[in-house]
């Protein structure tokens, strides 16, 4: 699985350079497993704006929606080793020669079948750029005043924020904390955003 603080600083990043994003939840067939993690998952990303698409590449589940979604487009794919970005790809356009990989029995990792970036082009039209799996992800070039306008969710409440240059962390009358606490933002995503905060202010000064 891929972190959600992991997801969150891809999200941010997209936003920042307005990049549109969808999250591929895959595997799905073995997450169904556990239906609350993703009916929670669901809840925290559909409600900050973004589309999440189920997949099973084994199964084919969702297969046809991704393929209608890079159809034209050129599209990177990103996440930790082993979330099945190759295995996706593979499935999505079968005439391509990709090697795909298995989870390490000893770290319960991915192992990284992918060591470079690759484009490949799709019969329907398009690219889809295929990535290594990751472990983190940093920031850069975004200052603190600016991280909550990368957060959809949030940009409604900013201008309800008592004080125009307000971090959302401490000060009183918070429009954005008063909306977590009432549940209309998703605590999680609250919380990446201290995180980001808190970890990559040295990097981002």
């Amino acid at each position: 699985t891929t972190a959600k603080e992991f997801i969150d600083r891809f999200l941010v990043t997209c936003e920042a350079y307005k990049v549109p994003a969808t999250i591929l939840l895959a595997k799905i067939d073995l997450a169904r497993q556990r239906p609350d993690e993703v009916e929670e998952f669901h809840a925290i990303y559909e409600s900050a704006g973004y589309r999440i698409i189920e997949v099973s590449a084994t199964e084919g589940e969702g297969v046809d929606e991704v393929r209608e979604l890079l159809r034209g487009k050129t599209t990177l794919l990103s996440g930790n080793s082993g979330v099945g970005k190759s295995t996706l790809v593979a499935a999505v356009e079968p005439g391509l020669d990709i090697r795909t990989g298995e989870i390490s029995q000893s770290h319960h990792k991915g192992k990284h079948t992918t060591t470079f970036s690759t484009m490949y082009p799709l019969s329907e039209g398009g690219y889809i750029i295929d990535t290594p799996g990751i472990k983190g992800f940093g920031l850069i070039d975004i200052e603190d005043a600016e991280l909550a306008h990368y957060f959809p969710e949030m940009m409604r409440y900013l201008p309800e924020c008592r004080f125009y240059n307000c971090s959302h962390t401490h000060e009183p009358h918070c429009a954005v904390v008063e909306a977590v606490q009432r549940g209309e933002i998703a605590y999680p995503r609250y919380e990446s955003y201290l995180k980001i905060l808190d970890e990559d202010d040295k990097y981002r000064k």
